[in-house]
């Protein structure tokens, strides 16, 4: 059984009054509301407890399988089901509720089927069992006899779906799931999660389409080969293929990624925890840790100093340590933005800040404040980047591999590939960092203290060896 899911339960769910593509309206109901009416509209008050217990199970199941996959809203539907019983369970918009089948779905509405090792919940595919039969499928009527039999609603479940279906209970409410859709659109360069989200699907999906290539490693880090893979999806699926991760793209690698996964059917691939763990943190707060505390706190500082409502930063305030000062940024920032005022960096929170800076960096490129705090070019260079940047770090390469010989030095061409990558991974190892090989910000102050470092033990006095061959003639 799973030890943990990343599965939470809507606090709300909005249902579409008719087939996906019929012009009807939407409404937006609780999600144990929404369950109760399924319940009271799908099966009799008046059926043994145990046999409405197992009927729920399948109900709440099948409802979050659509809510968690994105099944409509990949597509570019604005909803999360329909009421349409071709496609999805019934749901009479007004109807009266049963009043024991109110008390039970309290008691029920966040728990919910998995399979096996999967993590997502399960398409609990299930019809009435008498004019209606669907093989793999639960029958409802035929809930009854074995609930009367003495059956509990675990044994009942386990006998239409399997011995290999785990049974998850109390999982977590959440007042807004939102889209999985990070609000920005991705590109070369980019760092996150939701980069690595999309190198897991692209992965995948190449199974089954050959032409996009594998992503190599999976790191969340947008680099050239992830641009390839998302052009080459793109041309298969008759989208621009500009290399760029908006929300249309975004949502058609779901939808396909779905499908090819068959998240939602009966006989599911299954969607493992380690396709779904996260390489950065979930959220960060009062007590972290870290680079990543620390590249949170060169945002802040960079973003600070440009917003008279966010607190200034000292150099030494950016010490990869949360405490309260960060925690207080944090909030004010939140504040700002209208965003929950927690002082916890969560999801929203982190993408709203990097688009924050990001935006900073392009309205003020030349401030000498910003020279003086940033020091560096870009958010992150990465491979399939050229330019003077990566000249520049290119030549920082090489000055650093004169006074550590494990560092290779490169070619200065200013196009950033396999060697560049490799040079920086070991420049990170030395200076305690994430060995990426891409040079975001942390990396690139740090490689710029390093420079200085090398640079003034090279500067001697006149005739002291300087620690390196400077001409053809040293070796001599």
């Amino acid at each position: 059984m799973p030890e943990q899911s990343p599965v939470v339960i809507p606090e709300t769910i909005t249902v579409h009054l008719g087939a996906p593509s019929e012009n009807a309206r939407n409404i937006t109901v609780p999600f144990d509301e929404y369950i109760k009416n399924v319940a009271s509209s799908e099966i009799y008050p008046t059926w043994p407890e145990e046999a409405i217990r197992a009927n729920i199970y399948a109900q709440v199941s099948y409802a979050l399988n659509r809510v968690f996959t994105e099944w409509y809203r990949a597509q570019g539907y604005d909803f999360d089901i329909t009421n349409s019983t071709r496609y999805d369970q019934s749901f009479v918009p007004g109807r009266d509720i049963f009043e024991n089948i109110s008390t039970i779905v309290d008691e029920m509405f966040n728990n919910y089927l998995t399979r096996g090792d999967a993590i997502e919940p399960l398409f609990a595919q299930y019809c009435n069992g008498t004019t209606v039969t669907c093989p793999g499928g639960l029958s409802q009527w035929g809930t009854v006899p074995l609930a009367e039999q003495g059956l509990s609603a675990e044994e009942i479940v386990r006998t239409f779906y399997g011995d290999d279906i785990n049974f998850i209970r109390n999982a977590p409410v959440s007042p807004n799931l939102g889209g999985s859709w990070p609000g920005f659109t991705l590109r070369l360069g980019d760092t996150n999660e939701e980069v690595r989200t999309i190198q897991n699907r692209l992965n995948r999906i190449s199974t089954n389409y050959p032409n996009i290539p594998k992503i190599y490693p999976v790191d969340g880090i947008f680099d050239a080969d992830t641009e390839r893979a998302v052009r080459a999806f793109q041309r298969q699926f008759n989208l621009t293929a500009d290399g760029l991760v908006g929300k249309a793209t975004w949502y058609r690698i779901a939808f396909i990624y779905n499908n090819v996964k068959r998240l939602s059917e009966l006989n599911s691939e299954g969607l493992l925890l380690n396709d779904v763990s996260r390489q950065f943190p979930a959220d960060l707060r009062e007590g972290a840790t870290g680079p990543g505390v620390q590249l949170l706190q060169y945002f802040l500082a960079v973003v600070g100093e440009y917003y008279d409502q966010l607190p200034r930063w000292r150099p030494e305030q950016v010490d990869g340590v949360f405490g309260p000062q960060t925690r207080e940024a944090v909030a004010a920032y939140q504040r700002m933005m209208g965003l929950p005022e927690t002082g916890v960096v969560d999801r929203p929170t982190w993408n709203a800040l990097l688009s924050t800076y990001q935006s900073v960096l392009a309205a003020q490129p030349v401030e000498e404040w910003l020279d003086e705090i940033v020091g560096f070019p870009n958010i992150f260079l990465v491979t399939g980047m050229s330019g003077d940047e990566v000249r520049l770090a290119q030549e920082w390469i090489n000055i650093i591999a004169r006074a550590y010989p494990e560092v290779p030095a490169v070619t200065v061409d200013g196009a950033f590939g396999p060697a560049t990558r490799d040079s920086i991974s070991v420049i990170q190892m030395l200076l305690g960092l994430p060995a990426s090989g891409a040079i975001g910000p942390l990396t690139w102050e740090a490689m710029s203290r390093l420079v200085g470092d090398v640079l003034a033990g090279s500067q001697t006095a006149e005739g002291q060896f300087p620690g390196y061959a400077v001409g053809e003639e040293a070796g001599a």
